[in-house]
């Protein structure tokens, strides 16, 4: 009668580990997707400046409540997990400029100079252990 309990109570042990385990996984894949979305809906899509600045701004707080670190000269390093970096390529200087460039040196001076100016998502990869969003590229399409 004894082993017999011992056999079910490891048996209802490891289901509710793997239970855990399993919801763990979906609310971590839950949280990415969630956080993805305010992300993948500028893939391939055209946005103006002002939008650009938002998603700059949106880039910037997400680095610093996931508490990203940041190299000497400022910019946030990738940690392979949660950080975001964006990339603005110009056709007027045909430069590609970080997100900290920009917001560091005055979003106010980028929303005067580009905010009506066109810019298109190019490309977007996504941390290979969270499926976050980690990098996006826009190009300006129009001056």
């Amino acid at each position: 009668m004894k082993k017999i309990a011992i056999f079910f109570l490891i048996v209802i042990i490891i289901i509710g580990g793997i239970y855990y385990i399993y919801l763990n996984y979906k609310a971590n894949y839950n949280e990415a997707q969630m956080e993805n979305k305010e992300f993948v809906r500028y893939d391939g899509k055209q946005i103006k400046g002002s939008d650009l600045t938002s998603l700059i701004n949106k880039a910037v707080d997400n680095n610093e409540k996931n508490e990203v670190l940041k190299d000497e000269k400022g910019k946030y390093l990738n940690n392979d997990s949660n950080s975001i970096q964006i990339d603005i390529k110009m056709i007027d200087t045909d430069e590609t400029y970080q997100m900290e460039t920009i917001y560091n040196g005055g979003m106010e001076k980028f929303m005067q100079f580009y905010g009506e100016i066109e810019f298109q998502c190019t490309k977007i990869e996504y941390h290979q252990a969270t499926k976050k969003v980690k990098y996006m590229l826009f190009e300006q399409i129009t001056q």
